[in-house]
């Protein structure tokens, strides 16, 4: 009787927890201020169980604080963390499931707004204080929002209605002038030009098939990486891939193929812009002027996981480091490890349900 009792308890709590709504403010904890360099680690949470969460590292003391969102404001951050981007003392993080992106003050965690009225958002790019593009995985639209008064204030179609394939998906954004460069990533293998000061979608570029991450490098030419698919992929399946692209002609520059078995992921580059990191199971390094091939940088300890070994990474470009994230078995709480820019192990600290991407926060940003 008291063993069902308890589950009768935890299942009551679970629901509370559940039903939980956004704009519902609980009793909560008041941070002061940390207007400090740190790193928030973004932890997506389980889909559909609306867990989403930030873990916030402190860079000087390492200091860890779990899910200082919910603690700071007594409501749920949503389903799904897919990305976070700062911009004068505010994260705006978009989540992915609940269609939204929450605004949070980065210097007290402390709830400011939020947009709605997104399908399935992926990232946000800011092009002024009064107008971002935010990216959607299924909306075939780039949505046009006024972060300033949080509202959805346009769109822009870039739909291929050519295409068996629910065409186009938008994903990451780099800006060079006036060209803001997305790339479609699932079933897709588009790189998108959109003017900003038209609002238009005015090219294409083909490259390898789903290209998931982008960066720029130092002489300002795109690189794309491109997973190439998986077995029994109904859009086929071809070898992982970089590819370089001149922004000033919209030019396949080269295209080099990974090994046989490779499925990365989490393109980044350094400061200096010379040097390309991504994830296939251990940490790679390529020197964009130098190198044929990529090169094994950090061996990852860990065999578990939903693709094996690290699941994402991010670039300290301030401090040339590297930091990576375990999501173990995307159940329990994940771990970060941070390495020295040449693979040495510095520290490693505990986070939330499965650590997907990285926010670094500078002093008195």
């Amino acid at each position: 009787m008291k063993k069902l009792s308890l589950i009768i308890l935890g299942l009551v709590i679970l629901s509370i927890t559940a039903c939980m709504r956004d704009d519902e403010l609980w009793e909560s904890l008041n941070y002061e201020d940390f207007p400090y360099e740190g790193l928030f680690v973004i932890n997506e949470g389980n889909f559909m169980y609306n867990n989403a969460s930030l873990t916030y590292y402190d860079l000087e003391t390492k200091e860890v604080m779990q899910n200082v969102f919910f603690n700071t404001n007594g409501m749920p951050l949503g389903d799904v963390a897919q990305s976070m981007t700062i911009r004068d003392s505010l994260a705006y993080i978009v989540l992915n499931n609940s269609g939204k992106i929450m605004i949070m003050n980065i210097n007290n965690f402390r709830f400011i707004g939020k947009i709605t009225g997104l399908d399935s958002p992926r990232h946000i790019h800011f092009l002024s204080d009064e107008k971002a593009y935010v990216s959607d995985l299924y909306a075939q639209a780039i949505h046009i929002v006024n972060p300033k008064s949080m509202e959805k204030i346009g769109s822009i179609d870039i739909s291929n209605p050519q295409s068996d394939f629910y065409q186009h998906p938008s994903e990451c954004f780099v800006q060079i002038d006036s060209l803001v460069f997305t790339n479609a990533w699932s079933f897709d293998n588009q790189i998108l030009v959109i003017n900003s000061n038209t609002d238009e979608l005015i090219d294409s570029i083909q490259v390898g098939k789903q290209p998931n991450s982008i960066c720029t490098d130092n002489l300002n030419r795109l690189w794309i990486l491109s997973d190439g698919g998986f077995d029994g992929n109904p859009y086929g399946n071809e070898q992982a891939s970089l590819s370089c692209i001149n922004t000033a002609d919209f030019s396949l520059i080269k295209t080099i193929e990974l090994e046989q078995d490779f499925n990365p992921r989490s393109l980044c580059i350094n400061a200096s812009g010379d040097s390309l990191f991504f994830i296939n199971h251990d940490v790679y390094y390529f020197a964009v002027h130098q190198s044929e091939q990529a090169e094994l940088l950090i061996e990852s300890p860990y065999e578990e996981g939903q693709i094996g070994g690290f699941y994402s990474l991010g670039i300290d470009t301030k401090r040339k480091e590297i930091y990576v994230a375990n999501a173990k078995d995307n159940v329990q709480a994940g771990k970060i490890l941070r390495y020295s820019g040449n693979g040495r192990l510095i520290d490693e600290f505990d986070a939330g349900i499965t650590p997907g991407s990285f926010c670094f926060k500078e002093e008195n940003q």
